[in-house]
């Protein structure tokens, strides 16, 4: 059984090592409006897609699945390195940094799940289309994103179990922005270190994995049937509903699987580097995501136009009447 040897009752974020104090204030700055962006971007798409009815469909709630772990991922992750390079403060309790790490690693999981799902549902909408209607609904979504969200819970669980109650006998200054299970358990000292980490890693694999498996075969199929169109409107047409999708995925999994190609090639990168390109893979879909819903998706990007273009003529009616009785007056 493992058992604490050295009892730790906080841990220090690191940060960017290499970072001068001298940028520590704009690179708050850029994190805190990254933060921002996530939180109004994210509550927008969620609260947009609730309220507008005639968008209630199975692509826009998968949409609000990926929009919520967004911005819960931005939410536990930002605010504590933001307060690291604003006000000084590097310090995580220990069961802080745990829980920080769990849900890091659940969030990611539970969007690559939702990913898979989004694939999904392109797949039988393009490949299949004449059973989409019976296969796809609001119902199904719904129990299929929340399948999304169960199956990575006793897997992460399971995980961070394994990690604090390591001995841990190093120190405990964490060379990251936040709490993830390599930092930490590369501070522990046990023999059983490298099953553990065989364990992780297995686990990870089948959370990142399995879903690009499924989702590169279904986009695949996809292409495959949109290049066999021979017409070319209807070609352009078809694939510019799986646009925001394929930029969704790809900014997801593209960083992730260079840095695990880097890692087994035996690629190596300064410490900075490797932090910013990890931050740049967690945080950037998540600001990245509500601009291209919006812009990349015809029914969100038509419905906020015709909510804009009403309220410029409710303004212009408004002041219309305005004038009208300060001329009377």
């Amino acid at each position: 059984m493992l058992v604490n040897l050295t009892r730790r009752d906080h841990f220090t974020l690191l940060g960017f090592p290499g970072l001068h104090p001298q940028y520590y204030g704009p690179v708050s700055a850029v994190m805190f409006f990254v933060y921002i962006t996530i939180v109004f971007g994210n509550i927008f798409i969620l609260v947009f897609v609730i309220y507008e009815k005639k968008i209630q469909k199975p692509r826009y709630l998968i949409f609000c699945h990926l929009a919520l772990s967004d911005l819960t991922f931005g939410t536990v992750t930002l605010p504590k390195i933001i307060a690291k390079y604003w006000f000084g403060n590097s310090i995580i309790s220990f069961y802080g940094c745990f829980v920080q790490m769990f849900f890091i690693h659940y969030l990611g999981s539970v969007q690559s799940f939702n990913l898979m799902v989004m694939a999904l549902d392109r797949f039988i909408s393009i490949c299949l289309p004449m059973r989409y209607p019976v296969l796809i609904s609001n119902t199904v979504v719904s129990v299929l994103c929340g399948i999304s969200w169960f199956i990575p819970l006793p897997i992460m669980i399971t995980v961070v179990l394994q990690a604090v109650f390591l001995p841990f006998c190093k120190s405990n200054v964490i060379a990251h922005c936040y709490c993830d299970r390599l930092s930490i358990v590369s501070q522990a000292c046990t023999e059983n270190i490298v099953l553990l980490n065989t364990i992780s890693l297995s686990f990870a694999m089948f959370c990142l994995l399995l879903p690009l498996s499924f989702i590169l075969f279904s986009y695949t199929s996809v292409i495959v049937v949109i290049l066999k169109m021979t017409n070319v409107k209807g070609r352009r047409k078809t694939f510019s509903t799986c646009t925001p999708q394929i930029l969704i995925t790809c900014l997801f999994y593209l960083p992730r699987c260079f840095l695990y190609l880097s890692n087994f090639t035996g690629f190596s990168f300064s410490l900075d580097f490797r932090i910013l390109l990890i931050m740049l893979y967690g945080l950037l879909p998540a600001a990245v995501n509500p601009i291209i819903y919006c812009f990349k998706t015809q029914k969100i990007k038509q419905s906020l136009l015709m909510k804009l273009h009403r309220a410029r003529i409710s303004i212009e009616q408004k002041g219309f009447t305005m004038n009208t009785v300060i001329r009377l007056g």
